[in-house]
């Protein structure tokens, strides 16, 4: 996590603690709420569905993916894995100690269709290091991107094949100012007509630029191949795991950070509606950097529409 963050003095660590917790708490809140409303919605439409057939609106879906993270990441490394980082998300883990930290992501997206998704929006985040206190929580970058369908497999041989690309720019208060560019291309076979189980497999490449010409850090891949299976009742479970390469990273004058080839592993776990809009979200990841890096992210999406 960014390693420049002003930091603000608090009197007592208890303080602190009762910030995180206070995040977190408010995310399952969230989370539970977006739950029962969706079930609440859902059982509306179907008592209402002969009325509301012939009135079906066509607007796309709109509302903000939220995002709220937890990491923990070794001393000494950089924690790239699954996503669309930005060098500012992970300056603060170069330390001789460990550290951790929490973010909110809040991209507002649009659902074009069922092929194109187009999003944009910022993240804020807070880190701890050490014995150090936590940081204020600040926005620390924003991020714009798309998602599409480039060939959907609907019931044919071909599989679908989806490409999603994100810049990220941190918020250039510091010398270590980054843009990061991440692309993944993933390809998605259904073993059956209602595309509720099949295999995965993909790449995702990612770069990041920084400003000083005193730091630099080189492209990170992921190589993966995975599963899904979405039971009747809409719950959605997909497992990845794949081989993750750094080239490695100099960042000032602190200690070069070495390239390394290590495993990586994310699971996830989803609640859909019927047309697979997605309600609530679980990701587990474990990243080797190369010892292990944790990261848990709960995803709460807030509907202003949604079809």
């Amino acid at each position: 996590m960014k390693a420049t963050y002003k930091r603000c003095q608090f009197q007592t660590w208890s303080r602190q603690t009762d910030m995180v917790r206070a995040c977190c708490l408010s995310a399952i809140l969230v989370a539970l709420a977006s739950i029962w409303s969706s079930d609440f919605a859902q059982s509306k439409d179907l008592e209402d569905d002969d009325a509301s057939t012939s009135t079906k609106s066509t607007l796309p879906n709109i509302y903000l993916d939220l995002r709220t993270n937890y990491a923990a990441v070794p001393a000494n490394a950089l924690s790239v894995g699954f996503g669309s980082p930005s060098l500012s998300s992970m300056v603060g883990t170069l330390s001789p100690s460990s550290s951790q930290g929490v973010a909110i992501d809040v991209p507002l997206t649009v659902d074009i269709g069922d092929r194109l998704s187009v999003y944009g929006g910022f993240s804020a985040s807070a880190s701890q290091g050490g014995a150090s206190d936590w940081s204020t929580l600040a926005v620390s970058s924003w991020n714009a991107g798309f998602q599409v369908d480039v060939h959907q497999q609907n019931g044919g041989t071909i599989p679908t094949i989806t490409l999603q690309s994100t810049l990220t720019r941190s918020v250039p208060d510091s010398p270590l100012a980054t843009t990061s560019l991440n692309a993944i291309v993933e390809v998605g076979y259904a073993l059956n007509s209602d595309e509720t189980r099949g295999f995965l497999a993909g790449i995702q490449h990612t770069r990041i630029a920084v400003d000083s010409p005193l730091a630099t850090v080189k492209p990170a891949s992921i190589g993966y191949v995975g599963a899904y299976y979405q039971w009747e009742n809409n719950w959605k479970i997909t497992g990845r795991v794949g081989i993750q390469s750094f080239g490695g990273a100099q960042l000032l004058n602190l200690t070069p950070i070495p390239s390394f080839t290590q495993p990586i592993v994310r699971l996830d776990l989803d609640r859909l509606d019927d047309n697979d809009n997605r309600l609530f979200g679980l990701t587990a990841q474990i990243v080797w950097v190369p010892r292990p890096s944790y990261q848990l992210t709960i995803r709460t999406p807030l509907y202003a529409f949604r079809n």
